[in-house]
């Protein structure tokens, strides 16, 4: 049976570009499955009277040098300046989840990011959301209004809930069992865990 991660993710997070786009590469060869789990941080942001990257503050402007940096290791596409904070992320938290529940999900969140983090369309806006549906096929006038319907709705603040009690804070986060590991540049250890249930002399 393959060893699983939960991948709590928000579609308004930087990092989790790095980690949408490279997943298939680090996971082919690992034996490790990746289960993305749509969560709506701003959520947990707001009840903590909390934001981690305040507009033009220093630790802001790292950031995004370091997103730079690493899109540049691992070969990603970026282009700078992008619209940030999205002020609509919670609508492509909610098609992220309608997607996966539908079997589309992880194609819409690589849309989703390729044209906010490429083309300079904001995430969970248009024109991001109708041009990143179309794409993988999926027509915006079915999926909308489900996605913005109450059943997902619900479910997209159920899982937000679930997140909360798990201790989860930021996006991404990747989750087995009770060990969580936070931020891109964890996921290599998150598959180590998941394969070995150790970081000492565990090669992914």
């Amino acid at each position: 049976m393959p060893h699983e991660i939960d991948c709590w993710i928000t579609l308004g997070s930087t990092y989790s570009y790095l980690t949408v786009m490279r997943v298939p590469q680090v996971t082919e060869s690992s034996g490790v499955q990746v289960r993305f789990r749509p969560f709506h941080l701003l959520q947990i942001f707001k009840e903590m009277n909390y934001f981690p990257f305040p507009p033009d503050a220093p630790k802001t402007r790292y950031m995004w040098q370091d997103v730079a940096r690493r899109a540049e290791l691992y070969g990603i596409p970026l282009k700078l300046p992008v619209t940030y904070p999205a002020s609509q992320s919670i609508v492509a938290n909610r098609i992220a989840l309608l997607g996966l529940r539908e079997g589309w999900g992880y194609e819409y969140m690589r849309a989703a990011y390729r044209n906010w983090f490429v083309a300079g369309k904001e995430t969970g806006s248009e024109p991001n959301v109708g041009d990143s549906l179309r794409e993988i096929g999926q027509d915006p006038r079915r999926v909308l209004p489900l996605a913005n319907g109450a059943e997902i709705d619900g479910a997209l603040m159920a899982e937000t809930s679930i997140a909360k009690a798990a201790g989860i804070f930021g996006s991404p986060t990747f989750c087995i069992g009770d060990q969580l590991f936070w931020g891109d540049d964890r996921l290599e250890d998150a598959i180590r865990w998941a394969k070995y249930g150790t970081l000492a002399n565990a090669k992914v």
